[in-house]
């Protein structure tokens, strides 16, 4: 919660205990000092605990559920008797209040006990809700999981093979190259079974050129790609989630490039502005060969890879794509916060 809602609930919580005290207030003078103690207790019992427990919390973590739990409710308690007491003798002092022993330790007692009752309740919803939402993410990590092998068990098989056939014929006519496409291989692969992550966009941008220079080895003069990205210091800040732009290119590639044996132009421009991310990938469709503008539609679908990259930057990422009569552009926006500002 921010602090303005703290500040609502002390009002209101303050103004409700007051309501439920006034048979004994004779007047309104009355009723204003017993609400305006009740905010002052209320909120020096809440707000500085909640302060200390939130710079407390990287020690916190070391702990176990129910110590910091108890420790929580100690707090709490012992910061509704100091605030009773300091607020209650304050009132004391300027003869706003009479002094009983009796009654005195018996509303600090009370007022401690309700304290520790109260901040139990709020604990116990907090742990039920905090366990659903880590049941939740649990859920969805595992179901993104699944969808990344899903990926890979559908793509890695094709390109593998694929480029295991373009270094067999490498190795006897032009072994340096071979050992070069190898080396792309190697960073791919081991892109590919680090899992989901977020990288930077350089990282990714160099995943890319290791595909699409494996792939050039076997499309030779049918792949033209046109790169326009931010400087250098505007690269330093971005991420994405590792192959995401990757896997958008390949799959571009299997469905265009590699139905047509026209020259196919891939133009990707990269922009970072008003804190969001927008790369988009604009592709020429060959003239003379046919390709079904239908069928093209079913494939150029990202429900995946959008599900992967909202899971990092949250549910305003998207990924779509538009099929037109002579070109696809494919749109991956995404919101990221400027680190350096």
């Amino acid at each position: 919660m921010r602090p303005w809602q703290w500040l609502t609930y002390v009002f209101f919580w303050s103004l409700f205990l007051t309501v439920m005290e006034r048979h004994s207030l004779a007047t309104w003078s009355e009723f204003m000092i017993q609400f305006l103690r009740s905010v002052i207790q209320n909120f020096l019992t809440v707000i500085p605990p909640l302060y200390l427990i939130d710079y407390l919390r990287p020690a916190f973590k070391s702990a176990s559920v129910f110590s910091v739990s108890v420790r929580i409710v100690l707090l709490l308690m012992f910061a509704a008797t100091i605030s009773m007491a300091s607020v209650t003798l304050f009132m004391i002092n300027f003869g706003w209040l009479e002094y009983d022993y009796h009654t005195f330790m018996l509303n600090i007692v009370l007022n401690t006990v309700l304290t520790g009752g109260f901040t139990t309740v709020f604990l116990l919803y907090f742990l039920r809700s905090y366990r659903e939402l880590n049941a939740l993410k649990l859920s969805f990590e595992h179901k993104l999981t699944a969808q990344n092998d899903l990926i890979k068990a559908r793509t890695a098989p094709h390109f593998f093979f694929n480029t295991i056939n373009t270094l067999v014929s490498l190795i006897e006519s032009n072994p340096p190259r071979a050992s070069a496409l190898l080396q792309h291989v190697s960073a791919l692969f081991r892109a590919s079974f680090s899992g989901t992550r977020e990288i930077s966009f350089e990282e990714e941008v160099a995943l890319c050129e290791h595909y699409l220079a494996i792939e050039s080895s076997r499309l030779a003069d049918k792949l033209d790609v046109k790169w326009q990205l931010p400087n250098e210091d505007v690269m330093y800040d971005m991420v994405i989630t590792a192959l995401t732009l990757q896997s958008v290119l390949e799959k571009i590639l299997l469905n265009v490039v590699e139905m047509t044996t026209e020259t196919i132009c891939i133009s990707i421009k990269v922009t970072w502005q008003h804190h969001r991310v927008t790369i988009t990938i604009d592709v020429e469709l060959p003239k003379k060969t046919l390709i079904i503008n239908h069928d093209l539609r079913q494939h150029m679908d990202f429900y995946i890879q959008a599900d992967r990259l909202r899971a990092h930057f949250g549910q305003e990422a998207d990924i779509h794509s538009m099929v037109a009569s002579t070109q696809i552009s494919t749109v991956i926006d995404y919101p990221l916060q400027d680190v350096s500002l």
